[in-house]
């Protein structure tokens, strides 16, 4: 992560967007980083009505520019040691969003609150487009314990892991690893021939996860790591009962089962409709080789 780089915070008027406000405000106060306050005026609506739609346009302008202010008054408030500046974005939400996340070292968002998100939710815009991470925050996520992350054994999510794992280290918190895939019992149990080969499945995907875990405690000896291995519940549905009580949960954007053509995973996707805690969603980042 860029130590130079501010936390960026996209915020609207809804109360997941203020919880997100002050939670990256904390963070840049702990990473010694300034934070930027952005809101972005989508004017799509108003294409091919330039004219009539100038003076609407000028009071959005201005009320946006009013809940900037009033956005930085607050922190100024709550951090007043905090570096903080307010920009006015137009176009896109989400790709308004992802672009800027290029100067982030984290782009943080309100989660929609629905329980179901739509494609068109700005945070998952946001996270299948964004360069930095991407945190998503809810009402009331704030007094959780520990981190979990999701883990699969593709290099998206030994990325996450690694992310992971240097939050719980700097945080004082106990890190849980939790490697969910839809194992060979449930096609037992629905009358498929019991084999070798399922066990030999279980076997292989425990090792993924039991090498992880050992590198883990092997690059920070202080830190408490747990190790769970779920074969029932669907990653996205474990993932989400895991993190229940958490204070951070941290995966890939895509895991080893997404398809190339897809920016953001089924797991993400599934999890960011319904955020336990604090939901990290961080991106691969490929070497100058890959580029």
């Amino acid at each position: 992560m860029d130590a130079h780089k501010p936390v960026a915070v996209g915020i609207a008027d809804s109360a997941p967007s203020k919880a997100a406000l002050l939670w990256a405000a904390a963070r840049a106060r702990r990473q010694k980083v300034p934070l930027a306050i952005l809101h972005v005026l989508d004017d799509r609506w108003m294409a091919g009505e330039r004219i009539e739609a100038l003076p609407y346009i000028d009071v959005l302008r201005q009320s946006a520019m009013d809940m900037l202010t009033e956005a930085a008054e607050t922190v100024r408030s709550a951090e007043p040691d905090l570096q903080v500046s307010q920009e006015l974005l137009e176009g896109s939400v989400g790709a308004s969003l992802g672009k800027y996340s290029k100067d982030a070292s984290m782009l943080v968002l309100g989660s929609s609150g629905h329980s179901r998100g739509a494609l068109t939710d700005r945070a998952l815009q946001a996270a299948a487009t964004a360069e930095s991470p991407v945190a998503v925050i809810g009402t009331g996520q704030s007094s959780g314990q520990g981190v979990v992350v999701g883990v699969d054994g593709s290099e998206e999510s030994t990325q996450a892991v690694a992310f992971a794992a240097a939050e719980a280290d700097a945080l004082g918190e106990e890190l849980t690893v939790l490697y969910a895939f839809t194992g060979p019992n449930r096609w037992i149990k629905a009358g498929l021939p019991s084999s070798s080969f399922a066990g030999h499945v279980v076997e292989e995907e425990q090792i993924v996860l039991s090498e992880t875990v050992a590198g883990l405690r092997q690059d920070y000896p202080g830190l408490v790591v747990h190790g769970i291995l779920e074969t029932v519940m669907e990653p996205a549905d474990a993932l989400v009962r895991a993190a229940a009580d958490a204070r951070m949960l941290v995966l890939g954007s895509r895991g080893r089962g997404s398809f190339g053509r897809l920016l953001l995973g089924s797991t993400a996707h599934g999890v960011l409709t319904q955020p336990p805690c604090p939901t990290v969603i961080t991106r691969l980042k490929k070497s100058r080789h890959d580029a």
